[in-house]
């Protein structure tokens, strides 16, 4: 639908690790949760989303510590009640992919928990 944006960017420290000394699988999946999450509540001007879904998660390359790592984000689609974003962990200097979620549902609820239309019209 578009293209990726890599708005966030965060330094790989040692508490961001595992026990071979790599970026944790955990973390990465963390921050790409948190990611998507904050892109598709901008997209829809709403705060009120939860995770419903993750597609296959393959890791491509390590991240080591003290590397820079940049998040990209990028609409996939657009449901009644739901949104699916696309999300990506690269080395910020040589554009390296980690890791790819090639989808990230997210549902819009009410007060009551239950899942709600969020009213958002996409146009390509």
């Amino acid at each position: 639908m578009n293209d990726t944006l890599f708005r966030t960017r965060k330094i790989i420290s040692y508490p961001d690790l595992n026990a071979a000394g790599k970026l944790f699988g955990g973390t990465a999946l963390s921050w790409i949760d948190e990611e998507s999450a904050i892109f598709a509540s901008c997209v829809l001007n709403r705060s009120h989303l939860v995770t419903v879904h993750m597609s296959e998660i393959n890791f491509k390359n390590p991240g080591e510590v003290g590397q820079i790592v940049e998040i990209g984000t990028k609409l996939v689609s657009v449901g009644k009640t739901s949104i699916t974003v696309s999300c990506q962990i690269r080395h910020k200097k040589t554009k390296t992919e980690i890791i790819t979620v090639d989808k990230v549902v997210f549902v819009t609820i009410g007060e009551d928990g239950q899942a709600i239309e969020h009213g958002y019209q996409h146009e390509e």
